[in-house]
C-alpha cells in the first residue's frame, strides 16, 4: 500500500501539481493558445486557479471518505488527473487550458490526506511515520518523471498528456494494492481541536506559499537569466533525486521533533529562493538552489503528515485536512499577487522578498518552546 500511495502522490504531486510551472515559458508564447501571448497577470491567475482546485480537493476528500471510505478520494483524484491532463493536452484556448489545469490541480488535494487514515487502518503505530514519509516522498519520482518527459518530449502538450496517462495507470495500481477501508461509523464527529494545530497551520501557510511560487516561477526565472530550455527540467530532476532524503523525515522527527524539522525545512526553502533569484543566470547556482530546495520541500511536505498525525492520531485525515486547507488557501492567493506585482517589480526582487519572509518565519518557528 505504501508503494501504491507513493506512485499516486508521484503522479498527482510530482507531475500534476508542478507541470504548469515547468511548461509556463512555453505556454506564454504558444500562438496556438493566443497570437499575442499570455500575460503575467493571466498566467498568475491560472496558477492560482490550479491551487483553488487543490483546495477544493482537500476540502472534498474527507466528505467523500466519510461516505465511501478513504480509498474513494484517491480514486477520484486519479480520475481528475487523467481527464484534466488530457484536456490541457488538446486545449485550443487559455480558458480550456485553465479548466484542465484546475482539474489536475484538484487531484493532489483529493489524494494526499486520505492515506493518513489508510495507513492508520493497516499499520501499527511504530510503522506509520515511515510509511507516511514514503508516500509523501513519492513526489520525488514524479518530479524526475515530468522532467524527463519535458527533456525528451515534443513540447508542453506532451508533458500534460504524460500526466493524464500516468494518472490512469496510478489509479489502476491504487485499486489493486490499496485495501478498501470502511468509512467511519455513523455519528462519529470529525471535529478536531484547533489549538494544537495552530503552529502546524502557520507553518503550512509559509510552506505552501514559498513552494508554490518556487515551482511556478523557477522555469521563468531561469529563462529570464538566459539559461537554455533544458535548465528547468534539470532543476526539477535534481529536486526529485535529492528529495529522496525526505524518506528520513520520520527519523528526523523522532530525533529533534516535528517543529524543529519544519523550521529547518522552511529555512532551506528560503535559501533556495534567494539563490535562484540572485543568480538565476548561472547553471551552478540553479543546481545549487535545487539541491538546497529538495530536502526542504520533500521533508517539509512529509512533516505535515507526521506532525498532524501525532497531534490527532484518532482524527489523522481531518487534522491534516484542516492544516492543508489553510496552507492551500494562502497558495491560491500567492501566484495572483505575484502576477500583479510583476508589472511594477522584477521577478528576482519579488522572490528575494519572499525568501526574507520565509527566513523570518523559520526563525520564529525554531524559537518556539512548545
Amino acid at each position: 500500500m505504501g508503494v501504491a500511495g507513493a506512485v499516486v502522490i508521484a503522479v498527482q504531486f510530482g507531475m500534476g501539481r508542478f507541470v504548469f510551472g515547468l511548461t509556463l515559458p512555453d505556454l506564454r508564447s504558444d500562438p496556438s493558445l493566443s497570437p499575442a501571448g499570455l500575460s503575467d497577470p493571466l498566467l498568475g491567475l491560472i496558477a492560482s486557479a490550479t491551487f483553488a482546485g487543490f483546495l477544493a480537493g482537500i476540502l472534498g476528500a474527507p466528505l467523500l471518505a466519510r461516505r465511501r471510505g478513504p480509498r474513494a478520494p484517491t480514486t477520484l483524484g486519479c480520475a481528475c488527473g487523467t481527464i484534466g491532463g488530457l484536456v490541457v493536452f488538446g486545449a485550443p484556448h487559455p480558458a480550456v487550458l485553465a479548466a484542465g489545469a484546475v482539474l489536475v490541480g484538484s487531484a493532489a488535494g483529493w489524494v494526499w490526506a486520505p492515506y493518513n487514515d489508510l495507513i492508520a487502518a493497516v499499520a501499527p503505530p511504530a510503522r506509520r511515520p515511515t510509511l507516511l514519509a514514503l508516500v509523501a516522498t513519492g513526489t520525488s519520482a514524479g518530479l524526475v518523471a515530468v522532467a524527463m518527459v519535458a527533456l525528451v518530449g515534443s513540447g508542453w502538450r506532451t508533458a500534460w498528456a504524460a500526466v493524464g496517462f500516468a494518472s490512469a495507470a496510478a489509479a489502476l495500481l491504487n485499486l489493486r494494492w490499496v485495501p478498501r477501508v470502511a468509512p467511519p461509523p455513523c455519528g462519529r464527529t470529525d471535529r478536531v481541536p484547533w489549538r494544537p494545530l495552530l503552529l502546524p497551520a502557520a507553518y503550512s501557510v509559509g510552506f505552501y506559499v514559498t513552494t508554490t511560487l518556487f515551482f511556478t516561477y523557477a522555469a521563468e526565472t531561469l529563462r529570464l537569466g538566459g539559461l537554455p530550455s533544458q535548465a528547468a527540467p534539470a532543476l526539477y530532476a535534481v529536486i526529485g533525486v535529492l528529495g529522496l532524503v525526505g524518506l528520513l523525515t520520520g527519523r528526523w522527527c523522532e530525533g529533534i521533533g516535528a517543529r524543529r524539522v519544519a523550521a529547518s525545512c522552511l529555512a532551506l526553502i528560503a535559501v533556495a529562493l534567494a539563490v535562484l533569484a540572485l543568480a538565476g543566470d548561472s547553471w551552478v547556482a540553479a543546481l545549487a538552489a535545487a539541491a538546497v530546495f529538495a530536502p526542504g520541500y520533500m521533508g517539509g511536505a512529509a512533516v505535515i503528515a507526521i506532525w498532524t498525525s501525532s497531534l490527532a492520531p484518532e482524527r489523522a485525515t481531518q487534522a491534516m485536512t484542516s492544516v492543508l486547507a489553510v496552507g492551500a488557501l494562502a497558495a491560491v492567493v500567492g501566484p495572483t499577487v505575484v502576477g500583479a506585482l510583476l508589472g511594477s517589480f522584477e521577478l528576482p526582487t519579488v522572490l528575494v522578498g519572499l525568501a526574507l519572509l520565509a527566513a523570518a518565519g523559520a526563525a520564529a518557528l525554531a524559537a518556539r518552546r512548545v
